[in-house]
């Protein structure tokens, strides 16, 4: 298991470049946490890192999948929020076999929600929140 600490929100971009070189060929990334833990803010910045201009990131709360694109190498990312969905059916019916089977980047929030259609290959990303408001990445292949 690899970690990154984030002390606070001025390290975020330092700590998004940090991630990026730990990917690899890795393309599906599950990003566990509690509800306000940081794992979007965190998604963002990494979206940054990756060279998606920060206005486009938002959270997917509400459209379930968000599409950005690197301005630095024309690269698909996709982000999810699986909070809001009711059942697997209906992330099946949204065909997330098919985005994760792209070779696009996937970032996926909440995935517990659609663990048994996750890849193999995932890349598991707990965020947690510490002590002193500061915040831990553990990841794990």
């Amino acid at each position: 298991m690899k970690t990154i600490n984030i002390a606070s929100e001025a390290d975020l971009a330092a700590a998004a470049r940090e991630f990026v070189e730990l990917m690899g060929d890795n393309t599906v990334f599950a990003f566990y946490g509690d509800m306000g833990a940081g794992k979007t803010t965190f998604i963002n910045a990494l979206c940054g890192a990756l060279g998606v201009d920060s206005d486009d990131t938002a959270s997917p709360t509400f459209a379930l999948i968000n599409e950005y694109r690197s301005d630095t190498t024309a690269e698909l990312i996709y982000h999810f929020d699986f909070y809001r969905i009711e059942d697997l059916d209906e992330a099946l019916e949204l065909g997330i076999e098919d985005y994760f089977d792209s070779g696009s980047i996937c970032l996926i929030e909440w995935p517990e929600r659609i663990a048994a259609v996750l890849p193999e290959d995932t890349v598991s990303v707990r965020v947690r929140v510490n002590d002193d408001d500061s915040r831990t990445l553990e990841i794990s292949e």
